[in-house]
């Protein structure tokens, strides 16, 4: 296959998915929503999570996004170092961003900085946005498509404490993140939170915390036990589904970290919304592909 047939292929068949993706919450998002339903004995919290469902069966009734706010285009990508069609994939996924606006549709968010004008077909200036890792040994393309809406994800934060504040202040930096900006988004939330070095990898780090599967925990004992505390704190809040009092604010809390200088700790917080359009695709090196986050869906 040609640089230019792989292009093609994989513009056409990413146009398909994001279709799907702002359609349809994830199986995995969608069973721990079921769960949250399941907690509340409120009246109100209940109708709210009728409503949550008679919407998401109504847009893939009507075959429309399943929020009226589609956000920017994140994606999020694992790319083996041997995949041999990396020059091609950010044209690629420009490309099929441009045309699933239309197709979808997609609201058009996007407004280059300078221009102030809205450029229609959610791409422009470095958008859509696109992370890479490089995966050694490898051989596939593993992209996370994530849309990144106004009143969720895109209004995080970050802050660097000293060490002298002690851990203490991650605890009440994510309670007050939560609090506050986590009502911008629809709750239940995702809350993704990045323990790193400094403020831009604790934000990257809060970002691919909440990408994570549902149901995964932090690798080391004591990162899974803060996760769980939190979790547990921030329910007790008493928030619920929108905002109003209800039993659950946090579907789950999920931490990402890397090693910090000994001068810093640096807290990013980011959330997710209950309509969480987290779609994770596989290309392998012949083209081919495949998709978990939806059963019994063909691209």
């Amino acid at each position: 296959m040609t640089n230019k047939e792989a292009e093609i292929r994989l513009a056409e068949t990413m146009e398909k998915f994001i279709n799907i993706a702002c359609k349809r919450l994830p199986d995995d998002v969608y069973e721990k929503l079921e769960e949250c339903r399941k907690k509340e004995t409120s009246g109100m919290q209940k109708v709210i999570y009728d409503t949550y469902f008679d919407n998401l069966k109504k847009a893939e009734e009507y075959d429309r996004p399943c929020c009226q706010d589609t956000g920017l285009l994140h994606f999020y990508i694992n790319c083996g170092a041997e995949f041999p069609y990396m020059g091609v994939v950010e044209k690629a996924l420009k490309e099929a961003t441009s045309k699933a606006t239309f197709s979808a549709p997609l609201r058009q968010n996007t407004v280059n900085y300078f221009e102030e004008r809205n450029t229609n077909d959610n791409t422009g200036e470095r958008m859509p946005w696109i992370h890479w890792e490089i995966i050694p040994d490898n051989s596939d393309l593993e992209i996370c498509t994530y849309f990144a809406g106004g009143g969720c994800c895109l209004p995080g934060r970050a802050q660097v404490f000293k060490p002298s504040d002690g851990y203490a202040a991650i605890v009440t930096y994510v309670f007050d993140a939560v609090s506050d900006l986590g009502l911008n988004a629809c709750p239940p939330l995702i809350v993704g939170v990045g323990l790193g070095h400094n403020m831009e990898n604790a934000a990257v780090l809060s970002k691919m915390a909440y990408l994570r599967p549902m149901g995964t925990h932090h690798a080391h004992p004591k990162g899974a036990k803060l996760e769980k505390d939190l979790e547990e704190g921030l329910n007790n809040l008493g928030i619920g589904a929108q905002g109003i009092r209800g039993e659950t604010v946090a579907m789950e809390v999920h931490i990402e970290s890397s090693a910090r200088h000994t001068a810093t700790i640096s807290v990013g917080v980011n959330v997710a919304c209950y309509a969480h359009r987290r779609g994770i695709i596989t290309f392998h090196g012949d083209m081919s592909y495949e998709s978990n986050s939806y059963k019994g869906v063909t691209i």
